[in-house]
């Protein structure tokens, strides 16, 4: 399906809002739907249950933080990303440090697949949290998105350390 409404380089927000299609707020959307897509990689090449089934529950909540980021945001309006969110994410990497080895150092990216791919996806996370903070200088955006994004991407990378643990690959110590 196709309506060509965008070939002329602009795209609409949830509602009747116009922009090009290099918006900020497209941008921040954009970065999410990404992540979401390199989420789905993660869960298929992933060998551990576990990690696929929590990596679906991150892709559910992605689509609601990637529509929130679609939408003009208004402050009477009921955000649709929550604090609750945040907590949840705070809650499940607690858990993971739980089982993995007190960090010293900076660690290089990589080991396992399933490992590396989340390392990449922690940094798509990085890219879509500065987007919504370039986006929230020229449009409201729902004050929680950049929180529960900063939290988003210490889970993945500590997921990809547990993957990392799990699949029996070291981590490497960066020695700068």
């Amino acid at each position: 399906m196709y309506t060509k409404r965008g070939d002329g380089g602009e795209t609409s927000l949830f509602g009747a809002k116009r922009v090009p299609k290099d918006f900020p707020l497209v941008e921040a959307y954009g970065t999410i739907d990404e992540l979401n897509s390199l989420l789905g990689l993660v869960i298929a090449k992933s060998r551990d249950r576990s990690i696929a089934s929590s990596l679906r529950e991150v892709q559910s909540t992605l689509f609601i933080a990637g529509a929130d980021a679609a939408r003009e945001f208004r402050p009477d309006s009921h955000p649709r990303i929550a604090r609750a969110d945040t907590e949840k994410l705070e809650e499940s990497t607690d858990s993971l440090l739980d089982r993995l080895p007190k960090l010293r150092n900076f660690i290089v990216p990589g080991g396992s697949e399933a490992g590396a791919l989340l390392q990449l996806a922690r940094a798509v996370c990085r890219r879509a949290e500065r987007r919504l903070v370039a986006a929230s200088k020229v449009e409201a955006i729902n004050p929680e998105l950049v929180p529960f994004f900063n939290r988003l991407s210490s889970y993945l990378f500590n997921l990809s350390r547990l993957a990392n643990k799990k699949a029996g690959r070291r981590e490497t110590i960066w020695k700068g």
